[in-house]
C-alpha cells in the first residue's frame, strides 16, 4: 500500500542546495508524539456503552471469502461502527470520485499509462512503492503543472461524504485522511471537509528551486507497501483509540485491518468496485448514505 491478488475493476463513475517547494508543511507522527505531553487538553467523548467490547476485540475478519453477501452488516459490525472513536478514510475513489494521480497524469498528457499502473497497485498485484515510482516517472510533474492542475480542476467530492463527516464530528469521532496520493492535492479536500492538517497522512511531491520535479518523500509511511496499515497503527498507538474504522476501496486500505490497526474495514464501492477487496471487507457499501443511516 502485497502479494499477488487478482482483481477485476468495474468503474461505476456517476544537498547540494535544493529547496523543496510544497504547499503546506508535512506533519509527522514524531512531532505529534512530542506534543501529547505538553498540556494538551482533549475533548471529552460521549459515553459509549460498547467501549469495553471495542477495547478488547480483535480486528474483525470477513467470515468467508469469495461471493459473500456482506452488504448487510452483522450486529457486531454495526456496534463497532457506532462506537468508533476514530474513522480513517482513503481519499482517491472514496472521499473523491477520482484517482488524483491519474487525473494529474491525464492533465500532463500521460493518463492512460498511469491509470494502468494505478489499477495494478489498487488491486494489490504490485508493491505500492514500485507503482508510485513508475507512475511518476512517466510524466514527472513540475510545480507549475501541479498548481495549474489544482486551479483548473478542483476536487470532486463523493456524494454524501460531507454529511457523513459532519455527523461523525457531531459524535466527537475523529476523522483522518489516509492516502497514497499527494498532500498538495489532498489539502483542498481536507479544507472542504474541515479536517485539520495534522489528521492527513499522505505523500509529498518534492520540487527543486526552479520548480522541477525531484520525486517524492520516501519517509512518508504511505509511500510504500503496508504504509496505510503502519499509519493507522501509529495513529491508534499515539491517540489510544479503542475502536478505529478504515474506509476505502483498495487493497492498501484492506491492509489497515491488522492487530493494533483498524478493528473494521468498510469497503466503499461507489466509484470503483474491486471485487477481490470487497469480498474480504466486513461491510460493503455503494453509498455513504448507508453509513449515515446506520449512525442514526
Amino acid at each position: 500500500m502485497e502479494g499477488l491478488v487478482n482483481s477485476r475493476i468495474i468503474p461505476i463513475r456517476a544537498s547540494c542546495r535544493r529547496h523543496y517547494s510544497v504547499f503546506l508543511p508535512t506533519f509527522s507522527l514524531q512531532l505529534r508524539n512530542k506534543n501529547l505531553n505538553k498540556g494538551q487538553v482533549w475533548m471529552m467523548r460521549r459515553p459509549k456503552s460498547l467501549d469495553s467490547i471495542a477495547a478488547s476485540i480483535q480486528p474483525l475478519e470477513a467470515s468467508t471469502t469469495g461471493n459473500i453477501d456482506n452488504r448487510q452488516p452483522s450486529k457486531e459490525v454495526l456496534e463497532l461502527w457506532r462506537s468508533a472513536d476514530a474513522v480513517c478514510f482513503d481519499v482517491d475513489s472514496t472521499v473523491c470520485v477520482d484517482e488524483g494521480i491519474d487525473e494529474l497524469a491525464e492533465f500532463c498528457g500521460a493518463g492512460k499509462a498511469v491509470a494502468e499502473w494505478t489499477a495494478r497497485a489498487m488491486g494489490g498485484s504490485v508493491p505500492f512503492e514500485e507503482a508510485l515510482s513508475a507512475r511518476l516517472s512517466l510524466f514527472k510533474p513540475s510545480l507549475a503543472q501541479v498548481q495549474n492542475f489544482l486551479n483548473k480542476r478542483p476536487p470532486r467530492i463523493s456524494p454524501g461524504i460531507e454529511e457523513l463527516v459532519k455527523k461523525l464530528k457531531a459524535r466527537n469521532t475523529d476523522v483522518y485522511l489516509i492516502s497514497g496520493g499527494f498532500r498538495q492535492m489532498i489539502n483542498p479536500v481536507a479544507s472542504i471537509l474541515g479536517i485539520p492538517q495534522e489528521n492527513i497522512f499522505a505523500n509529498q511531491l518534492l520540487f527543486g528551486s526552479s520548480g522541477e520535479f525531484l520525486g517524492f518523500d520516501a519517509n512518508e509511511p504511505t509511500s510504500r507497501s503496508g504504509g496505510k496499515a503502519t499509519a493507522v497503527q501509529q495513529i491508534r498507538k499515539v491517540k489510544g483509540y479503542k475502536a478505529l474504522v478504515m474506509i476505502g476501496d483498495g487493497a492498501t486500505d484492506l491492509e489497515a485491518r491488522k492487530p493494533g490497526g483498524a478493528n473494521l474495514f468498510i469497503c466503499y464501492a461507489g466509484v470503483q468496485h474491486r471485487e477481490s477487496v470487497a469480498a474480504k471487507a466486513n461491510w460493503l457499501v455503494f453509498s455513504f448514505t448507508d453509513l449515515i443511516t446506520a449512525l442514526e
